[in-house]
């Protein structure tokens, strides 16, 4: 239990390792999203250590989550910038997820189709026999 409690009191300022730790996203990742813009660089200790806070935690959280609803990291990055300059960006992300939705409908019957076709296809197999030995090689 103390060992808990000390984790969740260090939460509000970590460096990189740790915050790859607690989000499960590599810091080679982590350093890529933050050259990219998806994540601010945070402030430095003395030492020259990045300093992250918990909003770095949240935003890596959104980040992944976005990432599953497949969004690219340009969508997820005009996302983030709506936010952080206009106020949430509902009425973008709701056509944005719109789109994909469609996409992925138009998709999925595609998909059909061709499952549909592939069992047209393939001619159906007769049942197998069983045979107890092995086949002998004739001798030529």
């Amino acid at each position: 239990m103390e060992g808990q409690a000390r984790d969740t009191a260090s939460l509000t300022h970590v460096r990189i390792g740790q915050l790859a730790t607690r989000t499960g996203i590599p810091v080679r990742t982590i350093r890529f999203y933050e050259q990219s813009g998806l994540l601010p660089p945070p402030p430095r200790t003395s030492a020259g250590y990045r300093d992250y806070d918990d909003s770095a935690v949240n935003r890596l959280r959104f980040v992944r989550a976005a990432q599953s609803l497949d969004l690219s990291l340009a969508e997820i990055a005009e996302v983030l910038r709506i936010r952080d300059y206009h106020g949430p960006p509902c009425s973008y992300v709701t056509d944005l997820l719109t789109g994909h939705l469609d996409r992925l409908e138009r998709r999925t019957a595609e998909l059909t189709a061709l499952r549909d076709e592939l069992r047209l296809r393939i001619p159906p197999t007769p049942p197998q026999t069983r045979t107890d030995a092995a086949p002998t090689r004739s001798a030529t």
